[in-house]
């Protein structure tokens, strides 16, 4: 009788410890897709690029996207409980990355997406959006400049002072080009200012290394890259727009590819899209070799007992 009132008190006591962490403990995996809408949810749809060779572009005779960020896209859905055939990707302009609003598959409107993952770099400035929710960075990279093959060494701005230069209205390059007195010749894609560029229009282009890189390896005979110095570096995050609760499942997603020697699903990616690139894109570097390190462990409870 006394053990049993022994195991009786010891078995009461485990699940009153039991009760108090659930209530007053972290999350769990199951309470954050609860919380981020994922439960019972049937298909995830992710904006991305339909025009930046091996970083996210379209085949329009397959209808699939192929590139560096789907790669991740797959990985973070994969890593949220949806298989490939469950992931859905429509395009998403520059200026609709932080509204998370990207195109139906016919064109005909748009849709509100759960996921961007469209090489958008984390700034002050578009953190302050209630729309924008930033995961932990993915990728790192620099600003570059592209001319056409021929054109004088261009290492800073400033030597294209009073040049016609095209970028992305809503890029991170726009500010600095236009502080060295560059004539800007804006566009809303990249691949609308590298047509620019072959047909003579403007004297070059600005965007990050990574998304010019694809474009100067695919055409290198008449491109070419240009390192210009810029000491800030652009940082890549998935946008899941103020939803919270998203952004730390994206963010667990990241942390395990980070921490889990066994997956290589970051380096393959890299080694797939963005490594190809590098000797055609010298003396830029295309982007930093490894998945970036400064990815919090998210305060989640995975086990009854932790």
């Amino acid at each position: 009788m006394r053990l049993t009132a022994v195991v009786a008190l010891l078995v009461a006591v485990v699940l009153v410890a039991y009760a108090v962490v659930v209530r007053a403990g972290p999350p769990s995996e199951e309470d954050l897709r609860r919380a981020a809408g994922l439960l019972g949810k049937q298909e995830l749809l992710i904006g991305v690029h339909d025009d930046n060779p091996e970083i996210s572009l379209l085949d329009p005779r397959t209808g699939t996207f192929s590139g560096f960020d789907i790669d991740i896209a797959y990985l973070v859905a994969a890593d949220l409980g949806f298989r490939p055939t469950e992931v859905r990707f429509l395009a998403i302009e520059s200026e609709d990355r932080g509204k998370m609003q990207a195109r139906t598959a016919d064109g005909s409107g748009f849709v509100t997406v759960d996921l961007v993952v469209a090489s958008y770099s984390i700034t002050e400035e578009r953190e302050a959006s209630p729309d924008v929710t930033f995961s932990a960075p993915y990728l790192r990279t620099d600003q570059s400049v592209v001319t056409r093959r021929g054109h004088p060494r261009v290492s800073t701005f400033d030597d294209l002072r009073g040049r016609r230069v095209c970028s992305i209205s809503t890029s991170t390059s726009e500010g600095p080009a236009k502080q060295a007195g560059v004539v800007q010749a804006n566009r809303l894609r990249t691949s609308e200012c590298i047509e620019d560029l072959l047909a003579g229009r403007v004297e070059a282009v600005t965007n990050d290394a990574a998304l010019l890189c694809g474009f100067v390896a695919r055409d290198a005979k008449r491109l070419m890259a240009h390192d210009i110095g810029q000491s800030d570096e652009e940082r890549w995050g998935i946008n899941t727009g103020g939803n919270t609760a998203l952004r730390d499942l994206v963010n667990l997603s990241l942390y395990d590819s980070l921490h889990d020697p066994a997956d290589r699903r970051w380096e393959d990616a890299f080694d797939k899209h963005l490594r190809p690139t590098q000797p055609e894109c010298l003396p830029q570097p295309v982007a930093v070799d490894q998945q970036p390190t400064n990815v919090a462990q998210v305060d989640v409870r995975r086990w009854p007992w932790e």
